[in-house]
């Protein structure tokens, strides 16, 4: 069954914040048999990368760039979520999948992010257009303060592009660009559940803080974009984000025979990459 299509007031409310959380897009077996693989998966673990943040705590994420049939590219490819993108995302080219990640902050040890907009980084791809790209941020596990949740600067998107810079092993925004916004901009603490989602603009200036909790905190990132925006500097050049995404129905996610991703198949972002162009 398709879920739920987003409402007027929805798409009002993501333009106007620049983010919108979905509740309970998930239900709780879709939840488990996604969890359960990505726990069990040996080529998401084995090209998993390492970043610490300013005090030396580290995280952990795997980033590949084709969706296929498995558990990850069927929930990225599937029906309700595209479509709720293509509402989302300006222009009316077809929905591209550019990258997806599992990000892992484990308990105790999981780091921190600095402030940064996507479009930061992936302006140095030379995509032209950040209102035809977007993160859609799925909880795998419960997400709030104590665990490092998401933190949003609202309305933050509409600043356009700021300066980013290196800071430590990451790239984050003007600290200044971010002190500024908060001084007439809200700070919001993204605490979501498992199986809700999260969507965010490609300007929305975003962080974490480390995960001091004795609970695990995971999520799954699918980047979007319209087939029209290309990435002329993409170093991927043979990769999804200008070629339209094979839809798949909701209920594959559950009914399909699926495992976790096939090495070969998925073209996982090499270790030794430059996080600036993830």
């Amino acid at each position: 069954m398709v879920k739920q299509s987003l409402t007027p007031d929805q798409i009002k409310e993501y333009n106007q914040d620049g983010y919108l959380i979905l509740r309970g897009f998930l239900n709780q077996k879709e939840v488990s048999k996604l969890y359960q693989i990505a726990i069990d998966d040996k080529a998401m673990s084995k090209n998993a990368i390492n970043v610490n943040d300013s005090t030396g705590k580290r995280s952990k994420l795997s980033l590949w760039y084709k969706p296929g049939d498995d558990v990850y590219g069927l929930l990225t490819r599937s029906e309700s979520l595209v479509n709720s993108v293509d509402k989302l995302l300006d222009g009316d080219a077809a929905v591209c999948h550019f990258h997806s990640k599992l990000m892992q902050k484990e308990p105790k040890v999981g780091g921190a992010w600095e402030w940064h907009q996507d479009y930061g980084y992936w302006y140095k791809n030379e995509f032209l257009l950040p209102d035809q790209m977007m993160s859609v941020m799925v909880a795998i596990t419960d997400a709030n303060k104590e665990n490092g949740c998401l933190q949003v600067i609202k309305g933050s998107h509409k600043m356009d592009r700021v300066e980013h810079g290196f800071a430590g092993e990451q790239v984050g925004a003007s600290q200044r660009y971010v002190d500024l916004a908060l001084q007439t901009m809200d700070l919001v603490f993204v605490e979501i559940k498992a199986g809700d989602i999260l969507f965010f603009h490609s300007n929305l200036l975003h962080r974490s803080e480390a995960n001091l909790s004795d609970q695990a905190r995971w999520s799954m990132i699918s980047c979007y974009n319209r087939a029209s925006n290309i990435g002329y500097n993409e170093s991927t050049s043979d990769s999804a984000s200008i070629t339209p995404i094979d839809i798949v129905p909701d209920e594959a996610l559950l009914t399909w025979k699926t495992t976790g991703l096939v090495e070969e198949g998925a073209g996982f972002l090499a270790k030794e990459a430059d996080m600036a162009l993830k």
